[in-house]
């Protein structure tokens, strides 16, 4: 005798103001399955009705995938200041002198960024002299000017 698992009766199901309110494909499948065991035998289901489910399902599984590499590639975009400002390792940046009492600008100088380091979620530039710089004081980049040779 068929019986119907339960599983799928009403009370073992989550309340309505539970946290999950959307239907999943496990959710999707598993209410097909059980429409498919519980069919009348005088009148089943028709193919029609079986292929769009099953269509619906296919297409619920390929939104729910599309969703998930979607996310990956968001998290793949916002990419940690430490590697955004690793580009500038090599170039020569610009920065204000200031005086610590006025808080004026009294001169600019120059160096080179020899390593990015992150800490506290501040990013910082080390540049050759050992200066630590803080990223938003750099006023200008550019190239060193030095030539590689590729040989």
């Amino acid at each position: 005798m068929n019986t119907i698992d339960s599983s799928y009766y009403l009370k073992n199901q989550p309340a309505a103001g539970s946290t999950n309110t959307s239907l999943g494909k496990d959710d999707f499948l598993k209410i097909l399955m059980a429409q498919i065991q519980n069919q009348n035998p005088l009148d089943p289901m028709k193919d029609k009705e079986f292929i769009s489910q099953m269509t619906q399902f296919s297409n619920l599984e390929q939104m729910t995938n599309m969703s998930q590499s979607m996310e990956k590639f968001l998290e793949t975009q916002s990419l940690p200041p430490l590697v955004q400002y690793s580009g500038l390792i090599g170039k020569e940046v610009t920065y204000p002198i200031v005086n610590e009492e006025t808080g004026a600008r009294e001169s600019v100088e120059k160096g080179v960024v020899t390593s990015v380091a992150q800490k506290d979620g501040n990013t910082s530039l080390e540049l050759n002299s050992g200066l630590k710089l803080p990223v938003n004081q750099i006023i200008s980049v550019s190239d060193t000017g030095e030539e590689s040779s590729g040989e």
